[in-house]
């Protein structure tokens, strides 16, 4: 029987969860929490009464010996970190969570992770990012202002991942699935972002093994993404090459398959390499692979500026049916209607 210890404002979390340790449950009641904790036991669960309701600032210091949020600088500090070597069956939810230099929620190697009901609002680097992990579920999230991912699935070969019925926006990318495969992202909305939704193979010096393979994106709505990234050396997207106004971006997937999503009203504001607001291209010059064996089926792509699609990869390879656009590249591409 797992213990279950409640957590009032002004008492710490960290003291609760180190003293309760592996299964526990801990209820954190109504109210704000000046603090950022770090989860390192397996088996515990981590409870707000909601989003908004229970709020997770930045406080004076962060718990001794936290990981540091992955490529970060180490004065950067997230609000929730959940890392530790075999650690797994973690749930987090009911919380908001903002403010935070670094990631609003933020798992490395885990092995089962469930964020349900979380606001990640206005953490500098990342709302969710999750990294090196499999079995891990976010749903029922919002994630805003932060300047890269809303939601990031990073460098996960074996995700295992769900990504549903989240709403991102006001991010560079609303949902990334950055080198990770078997994932499904599906009833999401991402608006006001960069991006949409990117799904990228791409090999980094001193990373993993990059890849997105056998990953389905469905039933989701991509509208209104036109913020600038990538344009400004310390601003959205820094790190990447500008992208503005494109719904979803498929780059170097394998065996990815795009089901009756809806991609409306896109339009860039900036500078972007991308001229569609739905892209399926190539990562090969940058240590990916060509884009191969994808799915594109039954998608709406209307009403966005300055293309519906642009498609730079082997059509033989891909597999288009029932999809509705105005205008693309090709031009002559089977499987889209006007």
């Amino acid at each position: 029987m797992s213990l279950v210890r409640s957590v009032q404002p002004g008492e710490s979390i960290q003291r609760a969860l180190d003293e309760a340790g592996p299964g526990a449950r801990i209820q954190l009641a109504e109210g704000t929490y000046a603090q950022s904790v770090w989860i390192r036991h397996s088996g515990v669960t981590l409870s707000g009464m909601g989003q908004g309701r229970t709020l997770l600032v930045p406080g004076d210091s962060p718990p001794a010996d936290v990981p540091r949020l992955h490529d970060a600088s180490e004065d950067v500090v997230s609000g929730v970190s959940v890392h530790g070597e075999g650690i797994g069956d973690i749930t987090i939810d009911g919380l908001t969570v903002s403010g935070f230099s670094g990631a609003g929620v933020y798992a490395h190697s885990v092995n089962g992770l469930a964020v349900k009901d979380v606001e990640a609002r206005d953490n500098a680097v990342w709302g969710i990012y999750v990294r090196e992990s499999g079995g891990c579920e976010v749903v029922g999230c919002r994630a805003s202002g932060s300047q890269y991912g809303g939601i990031a699935l990073s460098f996960c070969p074996e995700a295992k991942a769900l990504i549903a019925g989240n709403e991102t926006f006001a991010n560079a990318f609303g949902v990334f699935v950055d080198n990770s495969s078997g994932a499904r992202v599906v009833r999401n909305v991402s608006h006001g972002n960069a991006i949409g939704m990117m799904l990228l193979n791409q090999t980094y010096e001193g990373e993993p093994d990059g890849g997105v393979r056998d990953c389905l994106v469905s039933g989701n709505e991509m509208r209104g993404n036109g913020l600038a990234a990538g344009a400004e050396p310390d601003g959205l997207g820094a790190a990447g090459p500008p992208i503005s106004g494109v719904g979803l971006a498929l780059i170097g997937t394998h065996r990815v398959s795009v089901v009756d999503n809806l991609i409306h009203d896109n339009h860039p504001s900036g500078e972007s390499v991308m001229g569609g607001a739905f892209v399926l291209g190539s990562s090969k010059d940058w240590g990916g692979d060509d884009a191969l064996d994808n799915h594109i089926l039954w998608n709406q792509v209307t009403g966005n500026s300055p293309l519906d699609f642009q498609i730079d990869a082997d059509l033989g390879r891909q597999t288009f049916a029932g999809n509705q656009a105005d205008k693309g590249v090709p031009e002559d591409a089977e499987g889209w209607r006007r």
